[in-house]
């Protein structure tokens, strides 16, 4: 079964979707570009209403779980190319392409792993000069012919471990990793394994009740500020169209007395803000530098003092040095007026991708619950790792 693609509105062919016997074609999609892709569906509609306006009534937009029916038209959007592009170097000094260099903290011949630092953009966009992905492209590639690819993303503002493949195939794979964690999560955790696991520390405000948990309430995208912005909520109506099954684990790691508590957050799907907003607006305890989802405590903030003779010695030690893409990775501690955002992945375990691709070779119906797993730790940022040593 096959879908051709046609013009749309707002869309422009660039190639047919096809299937074959050797598989699905695959194209260069960014991840902002897959979030464009909709789907027309082959459903009669009335002849009364002006074609074009049926049309636009049917683009839907197309998830990974969607199947295709006989006659269903895909609509790309006009940045997608048939063929693989070369994508612009970031160019960097010998300083800069160090800097990236040591964010790596494994690399094998199907991934590589990296500590995001808080404040850089996994991806470009408007405004936005440097990126990971655009710097791994520059300086990640190791003599490979092919780019390190994004199979998922990190917020702006957080840090933490972001995985990527080193070729199309590797990448491939991650793809149906981080997606089967999406789709295939389920309320019950205790009797269901698990291929992906992710663990974030978060430093919040306030405690949960419950030292740990499960949280599982679904997301939706509400617009706000007259359609300028938009922020994601919790769906009280899960049959909402917009509605998206959410689940996190929690559990409490260390509360303080001065009203902080440091919690492992585990995600069991993929939603945008997702830890953020369970955080907030189900526990009750907003992440601390999280403006966006808990302003109202952060009014209310006590910020702590740091003991004079460890900033001294703090600030004798990171004195004229610079880091490069103007990144600030120490200021934003809770002794601060203005922390940043108390996020970070800390660990991840998911197969050895590597392995698992030498050995589909020799057997076709190989598994990835088969395969050894990795388990990756990366450190918290310098200004986390000063609010842990102050409390």
């Amino acid at each position: 079964m096959g879908a051709s693609v046609l013009p749309g509105p707002a869309q422009k062919p660039c190639t047919e979707a096809v299937s074959s016997e050797t598989g699905p074609k695959l194209l260069p999609f960014t991840l902002s570009e897959l979030f464009q892709v909709r789907r027309e569906s082959n459903d009669v509609g009335s002849t009364c209403v002006d074609a074009q306006v049926q049309q636009e009534r049917r683009l839907k937009r197309v998830s990974a779980k969607d199947s295709m029916n006989v006659g269903d038209r895909i609509f790309l959007p006009i940045t997608v190319q048939e063929f693989p592009f070369e994508k612009q170097d970031c160019h960097c000094n010998e300083e800069e392409a160090n800097f990236v260099r040591s964010l790596v903290l494994y690399k094998d011949p199907a991934i590589v792993v990296v500590n995001k630092p808080p404040g850089m953009p996994v991806q470009g966009g408007i405004g936005i000069k440097q990126s990971l992905d655009g710097l791994a492209a520059t300086c990640l590639t190791y003599n490979y012919s092919e780019t390190p690819r994004l199979v998922h993303r990190l917020d702006r503002d957080s840090s933490g471990i972001l995985v990527m493949g080193r070729t199309q195939t590797s990448a491939a794979v991650l793809h149906s990793i981080f997606r089967e964690k999406t789709f295939g999560a389920k309320d019950d955790v205790d009797n269901e394994v698990r291929i992906l696991e992710r663990r974030y520390w978060a430093l919040v405000i306030g405690s949960p009740r419950r030292q740990k948990g499960l949280i599982s309430v679904p997301l939706g995208k509400v617009v706000v500020d007259n359609g300028k912005s938009d922020r994601i909520t919790i769906v009280d109506n899960a049959q909402n169209m917009s509605a998206q099954h959410a689940l996190t684990k929690y559990q409490v790691i260390k509360s303080s007395c001065y009203g902080y508590t440091w919690l492992e957050l585990s995600p069991l799907t993929g939603r945008k803000h997702q830890l953020r907003v369970h955080c907030a607006e189900v526990l009750g305890t907003p992440i601390v530098g999280d403006l966006k989802y808990g302003w109202q405590a952060h009014k209310k903030l006590k910020h702590l003092p740091w003991p004079s003779l460890e900033r001294e010695s703090h600030e004798n030690v990171t004195k004229g040095k610079t880091i490069p893409f103007g990144l600030d990775l120490q200021s934003g501690s809770i002794s601060e007026k203005h922390p940043r955002l108390h996020l970070h992945c800390k660990q991840m375990v998911l197969p050895n991708v590597s392995m698992a691709l030498q050995n589909v070779q020799f057997s076709s119906d190989y598994h990835l619950s088969q395969v050894e797993s990795l388990e990756l730790v990366a450190p918290l940022p310098s200004y986390m790792q000063r609010s842990w040593d102050i409390l």
